[in-house]
This record gives structure tokens, C-alpha cells and sequence, in this order.
């Protein structure tokens, strides 16, 4: 059983983390993919020997930021999934969802799925999809389970479910870079050509009893 000074320990390193993560999103919105280590361990106020003993490297740093982004992500979706609105319009918010994330906080984006945009060597970049292809894979996945929890695809529902979740994370994925890079056309008008293309397969789907719908 853990002591009240192990708890505490843990608790007071838990708190140390997130100021850490914390001062490292305020770099990685100034700097995007090039944050570096040195300028973290700067605006944390700490030396860079420091900030690895708590992550090891930029990877591990990398790690930490892009789950709590992730999970910030995937909570904001699932919300705007069970919102009490009809089908349409949860797919068309749940879109919006994803592009307002990424617009908001480019920066941030940029340095989760194009690391290696910030240079080469030292501690300035990331191989190319080294770690953005797990990240979409988790989205697919976590997309895929809320797909089979709330509509019922008859025999082979869970397989469809998972191939639909990739499908749209990877739709909205390359649609929201293409989109985010060049601005063609505004948001909502993104929206609403993406919510045509996923809609014929989505509408024909029945809900599952007991859920709350999608």
C-alpha cells in the first residue's frame, strides 16, 4: 500500500509534469515544429538536464504532448457526437470540431503531425510520419468504437465500424492539411463537402438500440 508520502511524491510529480507540458505548449505555439529543448527548459524556467529526466528526449516530450492533445481532441469529438441534434448536423459539428482544432492552434498542429518540418539534427525534428501515423491510428481506432457503439451495421459491424473510423480520420486528416495549408475555401463550406461525402453510408445506418445515436 502506498504511503501519504509516496502519495504525496507522486502527486507533487504529476503537478511538476504538467507545468512542464504546459510550458511546452506555450513554446510549441510560438515555434511550432521547431521548438527545441533548450527553449522549453528556458520557458520552464529549468536546465535541459532537468526537462529530460522527466520525458528523456524530445520524443518523449513529443509523447506526452500529443496524448494530451489527443485526449483533449477525442473528448471535444465524442461531445459533439452525442450532441442532441439530428444526425446530419452531428456529423457537420463533429467535422467542425476537428478543423476548428487545428486552426486554432496551427502551431501546435503542425508540430504533432509535421515534426520534421522544424529542421534536421540536434533536437530540431522528427523522421517524417515517425509518430503523427500513430496518432491517426489512435484517432481511427477511438472513432471506430464510437461508430459500433452507437449504430448498428448488422453481421461484420465491428470490422465496418473500424474500417469507417480510419476512413473519416483519415479523410478529415488529409482534407483539414490540404485545407489548412492553402485556405481554398472557408471552413464551413469545408464542412459541409465533407458531410456530403460521408452521408450516404451514415444516413442509410440505423441507430443502435440503447445509444445515444450518431
Amino acid at each position: 500500500m502506498e504511503t501519504t508520502q509516496q502519495t504525496d511524491q507522486r502527486s507533487a510529480a504529476e503537478r511538476r509534469r504538467r507545468d512542464l507540458l504546459e510550458a511546452a505548449d506555450r513554446v510549441v505555439l510560438r515555434d511550432g515544429p521547431g521548438a527545441s529543448m533548450n527553449a522549453i527548459a528556458a520557458e520552464a524556467g529549468i536546465t535541459k538536464p532537468i526537462l529530460y529526466r522527466h520525458f528523456g528526449d524530445k520524443e518523449g516530450l513529443y509523447r506526452a504532448l500529443a496524448v494530451r492533445h489527443t485526449d483533449a481532441l477525442l473528448s471535444a469529438l465524442r461531445s459533439a457526437l452525442d450532441a442532441p441534434a439530428e444526425r446530419r448536423r452531428r456529423v457537420e459539428a463533429t467535422l467542425d470540431t476537428y478543423l476548428a482544432a487545428i486552426e486554432a492552434r496551427p502551431q501546435v498542429y503542425r508540430f504533432l503531425m509535421h515534426p520534421s518540418e522544424g529542421g534536421t539534427g540536434g533536437d530540431q525534428g522528427f523522421e517524417a510520419g515517425q509518430h503523427s501515423a500513430p496518432l491517426l491510428r489512435r484517432l481511427g481506432e477511438e472513432l471506430g468504437k464510437v461508430i459500433e457503439e452507437r449504430l448498428d451495421l448488422g453481421p461484420g459491424g465491428a470490422e465496418l465500424a473500424r474500417v469507417w473510423g480510419h476512413g473519416v480520420v483519415g479523410m478529415a486528416y488529409a482534407a483539414g492539411d490540404w485545407w489548412l495549408r492553402e485556405r481554398p475555401c472557408s471552413r464551413a463550406q469545408l464542412v459541409s463537402q465533407l458531410a456530403d461525402l460521408l452521408w450516404g453510408g451514415l444516413a442509410m445506418a440505423e441507430d443502435r438500440r440503447g445509444a445515444p445515436g450518431l
